[in-house]
């Protein structure tokens, strides 16, 4: 919006609406305004800054919010002075809790302050968005701009005097019989008729071309080949002027070989240009290089580069690494291995009633990734529960290990109870046999352990198969958990 003044490819002003107002600010300030505060209405500022040395040079100036000597771009949607009189005869007449854009101006602008009208000629954008194009007897908006973007103002212009010639020859030589015939007839109406074809900016050349893929028009083809289709002509884009490109989750509609072979073409766009690329997949977000990877968490950004090099260096092996988890779960849970997963859910189920999927809060198995996690949460600064074995340490060992980045109330390590057992199974066969006869034979029998047999050994030859049962039981056959794990429940539910 801010570099190209554009929504969808539309001028902003055109597609301005309440809805691209916070709605908490929205209604905070028409609380304001029922308790007759003062307050100024909401408004919207995106701005886009440029290095001191990046072009275009004319765009340079200290009008920003930074108050920074350097070129940008800034889209600010605010009240019209010229309508304050009608602005406030909307607020004082009860109305709903949605601001009157229709009092609303937008403002383009540069740093230098002064208003633009259209890109500049030498600042071009690419938009690759993987949403697929419905078939239609016009080109779809999408392919429409990236037509645009492909072709240069002066191969545009040619191709337009070009197209207005055929049209004027096409109404001459096919038309012009038709014509004849209507001033032959010799009423008032007839001799002042003509046909001829449209000549308007209603049917330029760039809305009358329709891309098409192997006879096929562009929006009949399969959505994952147009998504590649479309990577393929972002990259034959030779224009030094696309300067940025933009990807909008490259993963959508591609089978995972496909997907490889367009993150390929995407790197390719990176020489020379500065690539954005949005995804909810962790390993597209890997992929595409983690040192650059920046991750947001209810307002606050993170990147790879504020982490310990050691750290760069073990996320960039794990190209499955789930990031993307930590950072959009609601509430989140960090566990061991499968077995410790299982266990957590089934004693959060027990504990509140509830499953972990019904109170949104994501448990991730991490091994002994779990340090790595803790630090990255800390950089995005969550909330989040760590839970490890004892691993023959004492849990103070372990917490005084990932000191840096826990901090009571919002990142706590939970760790077993070292008499009861190194890891997860000792911990619930010693914590279930300290419990009572009753509390031991009905774990035995959930995990369908032989009789005579040690209850902890078995469980430990089995390892994610006792979870497994014991996650499935029966509502009524409940056993009873470690305190570092209902401990771990507290500390989760008291954020809820």
């Amino acid at each position: 919006m801010a570099i190209g003044g554009r929504f969808y490819g539309r001028p902003i002003a055109e597609e301005l609406n309440p809805y691209w107002f916070n709605i908490d600010s929205v209604e905070e300030y028409f609380q304001a305004r029922q308790d007759n505060t003062k307050t100024a209405p909401p408004s919207i500022l995106i701005e886009v800054y440029l290095s001191k040395t990046d072009e275009p040079q004319v765009l340079r100036g200290k009008v920003n919010s930074q108050a920074a000597d350097c070129p940008g771009f800034a889209i600010e949607v605010s009240p019209d002075s010229e309508y304050s009189s009608e602005f406030e005869e909307y607020m004082k007449s009860d109305p709903p809790l949605i601001l009157p854009t229709e009092y609303y101006k937008v403002t383009w602008r540069g740093f230098h302050d002064k208003s633009l009208y259209r890109r500049p000629k030498d600042f071009g954008v690419l938009h690759l968005d993987s949403k697929a194009s419905q078939p239609s007897r016009q080109i779809d908006i999408y392919s429409r701009q990236l037509l645009k973007d492909l072709v240069d103002d002066k191969e545009s212009a040619t191709v337009s005097v070009q197209y207005r010639r055929q049209r004027h020859q096409l109404t001459s030589e096919v038309l012009g019989t038709v014509n004849q015939k209507m001033k032959k007839r010799g009423d008032a109406l007839s001799s002042t008729l003509s046909l001829q074809l449209d000549q308007s900016s209603l049917s330029s050349w760039d809305k009358v071309v329709v891309p098409h893929i192997e006879r096929l028009p562009f929006g009949y083809v399969g959505q994952g080949r147009q998504v590649l289709i479309k990577t393929a002509l972002a990259l034959a884009a030779e224009d030094s002027n696309a300067r940025f490109v933009f990807v909008e989750e490259p993963e959508n509609h591609l089978s995972h070989t496909s997907l490889l072979y367009s993150l390929d073409r995407i790197e390719q766009l990176s020489e020379g240009r500065q690539v954005f690329v949005t995804t909810h997949s962790s390993y597209v977000l890997n992929r595409m290089g983690i040192d650059n990877l920046h991750l947001l968490h209810h307002g606050t950004m993170a990147n790879f580069g504020e982490l310990t090099d050691d750290t760069v260096a073990y996320f960039k092996k794990q190209s499955g690494y789930d990031t993307l988890r930590m950072v959009l779960a609601r509430h989140l849970v960090i566990v061991e291995g499968p077995s410790d997963e299982m266990i957590f859910k089934r004693a959060y189920l027990d504990q509140t009633g509830r499953t972990t999927d019904q109170d949104q809060i994501d448990v991730i198995a991490q091994g002994t990734r779990n340090s790595r996690g803790l630090e990255l949460c800390a950089a995005l600064d969550r909330k989040v529960a760590v839970l490890r074995d004892t691993d023959e340490q004492t849990p103070e060992y372990w917490k005084s290990k990932a000191s840096r980045w826990l901090e009571p109330g919002e990142r706590e390590m939970f760790v077993g109870d070292p008499s009861l057992g190194k890891t997860l199974e000792p911990q619930v066969a010693n914590v279930n046999i300290r419990a009572g006869h009753d509390y031991e034979a009905r774990l035995r029998e959930i995990v369908e352990c032989p009789k005579g047999s040690s209850l902890e050994s078995f469980m430990a030859g089995d390892k994610t198969g006792w979870a497994w049962r014991v996650a499935s039981a029966a509502d009524h056959d409940r056993i009873t958990y470690p305190s570092y794990i209902t401990d771990a429940i507290a500390f989760i539910t008291r954020s809820m």
